[in-house]
């Protein structure tokens, strides 16, 4: 799979799935984020990896290929790759969301409308040792809503940490809506790696599509996290395709790269839950392949690379174009 054959599917971000794969399809459902809810695949062709929602009506169809499987548009093969096992949620890694609900309202997002489960620390210390006896974890990775305060949702989040790093020999990285002892708290349970995410660097669409939240806080609280966790080791979604012009965007992922935080450009999903609430457009892949050589450079110039993240969403690259990864 090339850069540019990644950049096409990832622009059009779904497949359906000929029947034939039924038995062997090996698929994962999203339970965070804009896709929360979605069944998906992933596909490993080469070094890279893409992962793909399952959606009968999408122009992309993931067919039998021998012992692999093939991507084909219009008769035409796109990549040639295998289906991988999520352990959960990814491959390679127990990606476990905490609280699948919040009580934000964050207009691309389907989450506060799902009501999802709110899982205990048994239950995830339980869906990791599943995980690693399935083989092959090299990561724990926690994120959550917010079922209740940002503060709960911490002391809730470093419990659960308390306890995996008490058990596991494993980085544990962790998402979380910041607070102001967040970092600390979360430094202090065993996490090493931890995620903020601004959402968008753009004041006028953040305070639009995030209503309740702060984007100077959350600068604040991951310019804090470079402090304590390190350089590499801090990162932030920045979604692609909300109304962000090019220049913002390249603006954004200078200020957070000179702050010692790597930006992950995550396309949008589309959520029908969320139908009329907000404009969406999915990026082109001429717009992806832009945009994630712009970011290499920006890394580039500040020293950071994503290739030395061991949590969370660097590490899968299946969402997204990964500077260093694939472009």
């Amino acid at each position: 799979m090339t850069p540019e054959e990644k950049a096409y599917l990832i622009s059009i971000g779904s497949a359906s799935i000929d029947e034939a794969l039924g038995v062997g399809l090996l698929p994962t459902t999203a339970t965070a984020g804009p896709g929360a809810g979605g069944s998906s695949v992933f596909i490993r062709s080469g070094n890279r990896r893409v992962r793909l929602s399952i959606n009968p009506a999408s122009p992309l169809r993931i067919v039998p290929d021998g012992d692999a499987v093939a991507v084909i548009h219009n008769k035409k093969t796109i990549a040639r790759g295998r289906l991988e096992r999520p352990l959960c949620h990814c491959p390679e890694q127990a990606y476990i969301t905490v609280s699948e609900r919040c009580v934000f309202d964050c207009k691309f997002c389907p989450v506060p409308k799902l009501g999802g489960a709110i899982k205990d620390t048994e239950t995830v210390v339980r869906m990791v040792e599943e995980a690693a006896a399935a083989g092959s974890l090299s990561a724990i990775s926690l994120t959550s809503g917010v079922a209740g305060s940002p503060e709960q949702e911490v002391d809730r989040m470093a419990a659960v940490v308390r306890e995996l790093r008490a058990r596991f020999d494993l980085p544990i990285g962790v998402s979380v809506y910041p607070t102001a002892d967040s970092t600390a708290i979360l430094r202090a349970a065993g996490a090493d790696e931890i995620k903020y995410n601004v959402e968008t660097m753009d004041p006028t669409i953040f305070a639009r599509v995030c209503p309740g939240l702060s984007l100077p806080s959350i600068l604040d609280a991951l310019e804090g996290a470079v402090e304590v966790f390190g350089r590499n080791a801090v990162f932030s979604n920045f979604i692609i395709g909300i109304g962000e012009e090019d220049e913002m965007v390249r603006d954004g992922v200078a200020y957070l790269a000179k702050l010692g935080v790597i930006p992950i450009l995550r396309p949008i999903s589309a959520s029908p839950l969320r139908a009329g609430e907000i404009a969406v457009e999915r990026p082109s892949a001429e717009r992806l392949l832009h945009l994630a050589g712009m970011t290499r450079e920006t890394l580039e110039r500040h020293g950071l690379d994503p290739r030395r993240a061991r949590t969370m969403c660097l590490p899968c690259t299946g969402c997204d174009l990964t500077p260093f990864w694939d472009v």
